[in-house]
């Protein structure tokens, strides 16, 4: 049996929050409705009439879509291979996401998809330049020690 690569994980389930959060901020395009709203109607102007929380929603599941699957241009550089920066904007989805009713899902698998890249950064794991690729053997692991 091979090793779980927590990395690789967590690189799929934060692709399918940023398409259902995609998919929800359409949704919330046609039919605006802010989760929360059953404890207070002050945070409806987010929705309607200016739909900006959808349009927020929209952005950052198709940057989600775009950092977890670049183009050729993005992957490899170090923007891209930094577990720090994801564990710095994801949080930021999931929070825009569970605002809006219809993207409440999406909240949560970034959610599992935060956990699960904390748990690759606390083993040591990196990003490879290419998606889907192993690391090589005797690269370096940013000098985490393993207990």
């Amino acid at each position: 049996m091979g090793k779980l690569i927590k990395n690789h994980w967590a690189r799929l389930v934060v692709l399918a929050a940023a398409a259902y959060q995609v998919a929800a901020a359409i949704h919330g395009f046609f039919w605006p409705k802010f989760f929360w709203d059953f404890l207070t109607k002050n945070l409806d102007g987010a929705v309607k009439p200016v739909p900006i929380l959808q349009l927020v929603n929209l952005l950052l599941g198709l940057f989600g879509l775009a950092y977890e699957w670049p183009l050729n241009y993005l992957a490899g550089t170090m923007l891209h291979r930094s577990i720090e920066a994801r564990l710095l904007i994801f949080p930021l989805s999931a929070l825009s996401a569970a605002l809006l009713y219809q993207g409440t899902n999406a909240a949560l698998y970034y959610l599992v998809g935060i956990a699960a890249y904390f748990w690759a950064y606390s083993e040591g794991e990196v990003v490879c330049a290419a998606p889907w690729k192993l690391p090589k053997k005797g690269s370096p692991n940013r000098g985490l020690a393993k207990v």
